[in-house]
């Protein structure tokens, strides 16, 4: 192949994933025209004349996309990479291995990372119910009559996403980019057109004109931040979706195309709220002619249904992390597609997602009682991504510390800025992502720290596996016996029950450990490990990275290579079904035990996780007291 033609199929390649990016990663942030100018004015025109505070909202809102976006996630954020995949939990996985950091260090690294993850679930349920009814919302701008059927279509349009998803979006997802394209081409249209009749507005993207805010009305100002950051909500999904398509192909998408397509629709609101104030209260669809109104809302309908799915999406992906880093219970985890490894489904998490989506709409009604409590989840995560970067910037870019201070000092600034004017929606509506994120933690830490007893508790009863093998029975059966083990050194507390009852081993026994580790992907070469122990034992060490489905069967496979000729489907699982009881003196407080006992019933069993053969597994009960 010639380097031309070698150069044209990498054209392709990039500009394939660029117009992918743009319909996943951009649906969140692409769709923020919708709410972001008007709640910005409205909240920015306080006690100022209009044209200050239309002309200081669109600064302080450009300015927000450059440096929020532009400079600390495209630029930044992205550059750390954990093998290729971003995302709070991909950031904090990075910097917890970054090498000479502390014991305190690392735990609030854990900690941080648990508060992003249930943040994340926060935002993933106000995203569809303000992105959605925003848009239909724009059947009420041109007829009263119709202003009742706002409610009830925007919660069949969410029901129905939700139904879908056990579907998987392979094929629906093929038209995400096209549409995202025309959506963001009729965005800058519409913004040039408005920018053309009244050029006036383009002083905007003076920063003077945002600061002159503070200077003459510094809490009118500061409230008006809640809403600006209504531009930037999205963000996230840059880094954390980078994994699918590659750093340069979303740089490209948002430089060339994105950024572009919102500033001048950003623009073109302001120019028309100059030129006729009374617009301030539908700036977006205001800036369509009558004949075109319906088609636009029919096209922005589309766009957010994308902008949900893509959150939705990045939901069920960061729950598969968090199980696999044991920070979550085992749950269903079902692939939809058999070439894309991002397109899963987990039930349990879409239907608790319908369920606060739908009680959302029911509770707010409308997309202005949602941006109240919209931002306040959103500016968490900002503020805990820049916290993460910076230590991965010190530790593992080696950036002098006077630089780290200077550059992330002052991004944590606007992000802290951004989270502080948001924290005043609290008694609006910004409580209840606060309190979703709360019941996500407080269950995210419960688990964490029941498994951590309930382990301590098993190990009681464990023996050393090398005093096992010396007293090892020597009638055997003949087969194959695997065990699946959490430690190496001890021996599973299955093998011993199993030789309690049946008083014989198998002519091989075969002890799997599973581990996690900190990375997205393991390579294939480095996926399992064979140790012989002696008498007919062997050890098994299999990884995972936290992006990826263990398979024993599959993995246990590669023994034959390595010296160890197993049949998995042909082999007998041994698996321990543990029935939890409160002690006399629990290490924990009752409510914790109590939820820990109901967390740990609802799990996924370990056959089902671990795709063992149903038909291959024998499961041996036991009682633990914690």
């Amino acid at each position: 192949m010639t380097s031309t033609a070698i150069q044209g199929s990498s054209f392709r390649r990039e500009a394939g994933l660029t117009l992918g990016a743009l319909g996943v990663v951009f649906g969140d942030i692409g769709t923020s025209p919708l709410y972001a100018v008007k709640q910005s004015v409205i909240a920015a025109g306080g006690i100022l004349p209009a044209a200050p505070a239309v002309l200081g909202a669109l600064s302080l809102i450009f300015w927000s996309l450059m440096i929020v976006v532009t400079v600390k996630y495209v630029f930044f954020i992205m550059r750390a990479d954990n093998n290729g995949e971003g995302g709070v939990m991909a950031l904090a996985a990075l910097a917890h291995r970054s090498s000479g950091l502390g014991r305190r260090l690392k735990t609030a690294i854990a900690l941080v990372s648990l508060a992003g993850l249930a943040l994340f679930y926060g935002d993933g349920m106000l995203t569809p119910a303000i992105s959605v009814l925003s848009a239909v919302e724009g059947l009420g701008v041109e007829s009263e009559s119709l202003k009742e059927a706002i409610l009830p279509l925007t919660l069949v349009i969410l029901i129905g996403l939700f139904l879908l998803q056990s579907y998987g979006t392979e094929s629906i997802g093929k038209l995400f980019g096209p549409v995202m394209v025309v959506w963001f081409l009729v965005m800058a249209l519409l913004g040039g057109i408005a920018i053309a009749r009244n050029p006036l507005i383009l002083v905007s993207i003076n920063p003077w004109y945002g600061l002159a805010l503070f200077i003459h009305a510094p809490w009118t100002a500061f409230v008006a931040l809640g809403s600006v950051v209504l531009a930037v909500t999205g963000c996230e999904a840059l880094y954390a979706d980078m994994g699918h398509f590659g750093r340069r192909p979303i740089q490209m998408a948002w430089l060339y195309f994105a950024l572009p397509g919102l500033v001048l629709n950003y623009f073109g609101q302001g120019a028309l709220v100059l030129s006729d104030p009374r617009t301030s209260s539908n700036t977006f669809y205001a800036l369509a002619p009558h004949w075109a109104h319906y088609p636009l809302v029919v096209l922005a309908t589309m766009a957010t249904i994308i902008a949900s799915q893509a959150v939705i999406s990045g939901v069920f992906s960061i729950t598969r992390q968090a199980v696999q880093l044991g920070q979550l219970p085992r749950m269903e985890v079902r692939h939809t597609s058999a070439t894309e490894r991002g397109q899963i489904y987990v039930p349990r998490v879409n239907a608790m997602l319908a369920v606060g989506v739908v009680l959302i709409v029911l509770i707010f009604r409308t997309s202005d009682n949602l941006a109240a409590a919209y931002g306040i989840a959103v500016t968490g995560v900002m503020v805990i991504s820049t916290f993460l970067v910076a230590i991965v910037a010190v530790r593992r870019w080696h950036w002098k510390l006077p630089v780290v201070i200077a550059v992330f000092g002052t991004l944590g600034f606007v992000d802290l800025a951004f989270l502080s004017a948001n924290s005043l929606k609290i008694v609006q509506g910004g409580w209840l992502p606060l309190a979703m994120a709360a019941s996500v933690f407080v269950l995210i830490d419960t688990w964490r720290i029941g498994r951590r007893v309930h382990l301590d508790h098993m190990r009681d009863g464990t023996l050393p596996i090398d005093l096992f093998l010396e007293r090892a029975p020597a009638a055997r059966v003949a087969g194959t016996a695997i065990f699946l083990a959490a430690r190496t050194d001890v021996t599973p507390g299955p093998l011993l029950h199993s030789l309690k009852h049946y008083k014989v081993l198998h002519e091989r026994v075969v002890l799997a450990s599973i581990t996690v580790e900190n990375v997205p992907f393991v390579p294939i070469e480095r996926r399992v490990e064979v140790g012989k122990l002696g008498k007919g034992f062997f050890q098994v060490k299999i990884r995972y990275g936290f992006f990826e489905m263990p398979n024993v069967p599959r993995a246990l496979e590669k023994c034959r290579a390595l010296g160890l000729a197993l049949e998995p489907d042909a082999s007998t699982y041994f698996l321990g079904r543990e029935t939890l009881v409160a002690g006399e003196h629990p290490d924990l407080k009752s409510w914790r035990i109590a939820l820990y006992m109901w967390l740990a019933s609802n799990a996924l069993s370990p056959a089902g996780y671990f795709q063992l053969p149903p038909n291959r597994v024998v499961e041996l009960g036991t009682q633990i007291t914690i």
